[in-house]
């Protein structure tokens, strides 16, 4: 965790994955997106919220407790609710919003177009942009190439590691918190 790293007190608020918890941050894991919002608001106020997980815009409506058994010549229904808008609720705060809330933007089609839209949309102060079509290999693999999105426009990164992704993002927040402090 770059953040930690560099010395930030980190809270990550996780869904379930197949990662051990890193090491230097308090981890709170969660189920459900639900789960996840409150999570983030219990832990407000912050400086900084990045919001990389990539949470289903959409659940069922109910839940069934035992196995839905097959039935000859019916098929169930399944209805379907939104999630919450972790994002644009917490930038969307009218007190207690973080300083800079960074957003990401995982796309196939229309890169920026869609990432700018993203942004307004989201009311986040930052976009970090990526294209995720099969033919990149970012999905699963360990380089990156992103697309950093803000009102004042588009700064294209080189393509790099995850990791050196990663410390970019916290030098770039460094340097617009203490331009900030100015």
């Amino acid at each position: 965790m770059a953040a930690a790293a560099a010395g930030a007190e980190v809270v990550l608020v996780r869904g379930p994955v197949n990662l051990p918890d890193p090491a230097g941050v308090t981890v709170v894991k969660v189920e459900t997106a639900q789960q996840m919002l409150e999570a983030v608001e219990r832990n407000l106020p912050v400086d900084v919220a990045i919001f990389a997980a990539a949470v289903a815009d959409w659940r069922s409506d109910a839940v069934s407790t035992s196995k839905i058994k097959k039935r000859q010549g019916r098929i169930p229904t399944l209805k379907l609710i939104e999630n919450p808008d972790i994002l644009a609720t917490v930038a969307h705060r009218k007190s207690g919003r973080p300083h800079l809330v960074i957003g990401f933007a995982a796309e196939t089609d229309d890169l920026i177009a869609n990432a700018k839209a993203k942004l307004a949309k989201k009311g986040c102060d930052w976009i970090l942009a990526n294209d995720v079509s099969p033919q990149t290999g970012i999905m699963g693999g360990d380089v990156n190439t992103i697309h950093l999105i803000t009102v004042a426009g588009v700064e294209d990164w080189p393509p790099q590691s995850k990791d050196n992704v990663a410390r970019m993002l916290v030098e770039r927040i460094v340097a617009t918190l203490e331009g900030a402090k100015r």
